[in-house]
C-alpha cells in the first residue's frame, strides 16, 4: 500500500544505504533489538540453556503487557463492580454502555490503531526511527474524526437501543451514561495510538506502571463518587473519564520527557500528508478485531431480548468479564504457552464460578444464572480461536 508516494510505504531510496541504527537500549525496554537470536544447539544442555534465556526474554515483555492489559481492562470492570452495589438497573446500564456503545466505538477505534503495528514495525526494522511519531500522530488525527463521528451514536444512545428492542428503563439509563462517557472517545483516539508506539519500542513495562498507578487512582475515585457521595452513574462517567485521560496524560508525559530518543523529534505537520492511504490501512487492521469485540456485544444486546432482562443482561455481563480477562493474558502469550494457559483457564473459571459474582451485588438470583453460564468447553473454544489467529497471522 501506497503511504508515502512511493511502492514501499517506509523506505525511500535512501534508506537502502543508511545504516541501521535502531537499537533500544533504555531502561524501560525489554531487548537490544540487534542483538542475537540464539546459539546453535548441539545438546540437550544446550536446549534448556536457550529455553531458560528465551522464556526470560518473553516474561520480561509478556509480564507488564499481561499485567497492563488487565489494568486497563479492570477499569470498566471496577466500575461494573461498584455500580452492582447502587442498583442493579445502573449495573444493566453500566454493561450495555461498556458492551454495546462503548464496545462498538473501542473496537473500531483499537483496530484502527493497530495500523501502527504494521507501520512502526516496518519503521522500526529500516532504520526510520523518526518516522513513529509521524505515524503516531497521523492516527491521532484519524481516530479523533472517527470520535467525532462516533459521537453521534454515544448522544443517540437511548433512542438507538429502544430502536433494535432494549428494554426501555435500560436503555434510558444507559443511553444518559452515554452521553456522560463521550470524552471516553477522545481518550481512546490518543491512548491506543500511543501505546502502539511505545510498545514498538519495547516500553511496557512504563506502560504498565502507568497502568496500576491510575487502576489504584480508579479504584478509590469510584468508591468514593459512586458510593460514599452517591453519584451513581455521573459518579460512573466521572470516575472511567478521569482514569482514561489520566492514562493519556501520563502516557504523553513520558513520551515527551525524552525518553523515546529519535522516535519523538516533536510534532510535525507530515501528520497531515496521505492521509487516505493511512485511512485504507487502519480500516483494514480494524475489521477481524471489531468482530472478535462485537461477539460479546451482540450477547448483552440479545439478553435484553430474554425475560426478565435485567436480570439476564446483569448476569451475562458478569460472566463476560471472566473471558475477557483471561484472554487479555492470552493475547500476549506465544503459540508454546497457549496450551498451558488454556489449562488454567479452565480451572480458574470452574473454582470462581460460584464466587465472583458475590463481589458485584447481593441478588442471588443473578449470581446464580451467571455461575450457569460458564460451558466447559468455553475455554477449548477461545484456545482454537487463539491458533486460528496467530496462523493467519503469521502468513
Amino acid at each position: 500500500m501506497d503511504l508515502n508516494g512511493v511502492g514501499q510505504p517506509l523506505l525511500s531510496s535512501a534508506v537502502g544505504a543508511a545504516p541501521r541504527q535502531h537499537s533500544v537500549n533504555s531502561s524501560t525496554a525489554s531487548f537490544t533489538a540487534d542483538e542475537n537470536d540464539i546459539k546453535p544447539i548441539n545438546s540437550p544442555r544446550d536446549f534448556f540453556r536457550e529455553f531458560y534465556v528465551e522464556t526470560k526474554k518473553l516474561w520480561r515483555l509478556a509480564g507488564p503487557a499481561i499485567f497492563m492489559s488487565l489494568c486497563q481492562y479492570s477499569l470498566g470492570a471496577v466500575t461494573q463492580l461498584f455500580a452492582g452495589h447502587v442498583s442493579t438497573i445502573a449495573l444493566a446500564a453500566v454493561a450495555v454502555e461498556n458492551s454495546i456503545i462503548a464496545g462498538f466505538s473501542m473496537g473500531a477505534m483499537l483496530g484502527m490503531g493497530c495500523a501502527l503495528e504494521t507501520l512502526c514495525g516496518q519503521a522500526f526494522g529500516a532504520g526510520r526511527i523518526d518516522m513513529l511519531g509521524v505515524y503516531m500522530q497521523r492516527s491521532w488525527v484519524i481516530l479523533n474524526c472517527t470520535a467525532i463521528l462516533l459521537m453521534f451514536l454515544y448522544i443517540f444512545a437511548a433512542p438507538f437501543l429502544k430502536l433494535i428492542g432494549q428494554q426501555a428503563e435500560i436503555a434510558e439509563a444507559a443511553g444518559t451514561l452515554a452521553i456522560y462517557m463521550i470524552p471516553q472517545l477522545f481518550a481512546y483516539a490518543f491512548n491506543f495510538p500511543m501505546a502502539k508506539f511505545l510498545q514498538a519500542q519495547s516500553k511496557m513495562m512504563a506502560m504498565a506502571v502507568i497502568s496500576g498507578i491510575v487502576l489504584v487512582i480508579h479504584t478509590s475515585l469510584s468508591w468514593l463518587l459512586m458510593i460514599k457521595l452517591g453519584w451513581g452513574l455521573v459518579g460512573a462517567a466521572v470516575a472511567l473519564n478521569s482514569s482514561w485521560f489520566l492514562i493519556v496524560v501520563s502516557q504523553m508525559a513520558y513520551i515527551l520527557s525524552g525518553t523515546c530518543g529519535r522516535a519523538w523529534s516533536g510534532f510535525s505537520w507530515g501528520a497531515f500528508r496521505n492521509l487516505w492511504g493511512f485511512v485504507r490501512l487502519s480500516l483494514a487492521s480494524a475489521v477481524m478485531l471489531c468482530l472478535e469485540i462485537w461477539y460479546y456485544m451482540a450477547l448483552i444486546l440479545f439478553a435484553g431480548y430474554l425475560k426478565n432482562a435485567e436480570i439476564a443482561v446483569d448476569a451475562l455481563s458478569i460472566w463476560g468479564g471472566d473471558w475477557r480477562r483471561v484472554a487479555s493474558f492470552r493475547g500476549v502469550c506465544e503459540h508454546r504457552l497457549l496450551l498451558p494457559v488454556w489449562d488454567a483457564d479452565g480451572s480458574y473459571l470452574g473454582l470462581q464460578a460460584r464466587l465472583r459474582g458475590s463481589g458485584y451485588l447481593d441478588r442471588y438470583d443473578i449470581r446464580h444464572i451467571r455461575s450457569d453460564y460458564h460451558p466447559s468447553t468455553h475455554g477449548l473454544q477461545d484456545q482454537l480461536e487463539q491458533r486460528g489467529r496467530d496462523c493467519y497471522g503469521s502468513d
